[in-house]
């Protein structure tokens, strides 16, 4: 994998974390909701109006043309797995901002996908 290749499939990988992260923030900032028919509306205007969550989705919408140019660069059974990556960012930038717990369990895990992700790019 050449540093194009892999620089097209990081950088989508890093904006569909960050999308995840903004997500977070925003339905934080919003609290807890139910959709039920009644509240449609009021929660609708409230997720579409977030500003966290729209830059979530304008994540996504770019992560999305990104990572269409990095599959057609290299194969998806190596792009694919590449995006656990995401998961090891969010959880500790989760941890970090957010104060989500991050146990030893979890760092095994992460651990594991670590070791995961760099024998897959190996290959």
């Amino acid at each position: 994998m050449n540093a194009i290749s892999f620089s097209l499939i990081l950088t989508g990988v890093l904006l569909n974390a960050a999308a995840q992260l903004l997500l977070k923030a925003g339905t934080n900032a919003i609290g807890h909701f139910d959709f039920q028919f009644a509240n449609i509306v009021p929660i609708g205007l409230k997720v579409t109006l977030q500003p966290h969550i729209l830059g979530g989705l304008c994540c996504y919408v770019i992560s999305v043309v990104v990572w269409i140019l990095a599959l057609s660069r290299v194969p998806v059974s190596v792009a694919y797995p590449m995006l656990s990556i995401g998961y090891v960012v969010n959880a500790f930038i989760a941890w970090q901002w957010m104060g989500e717990a991050l146990a030893a369990q979890k760092l095994f895990g992460i651990g594991f996908i670590i070791i995961g992700v760099f024998l897959v790019a190996r290959s």
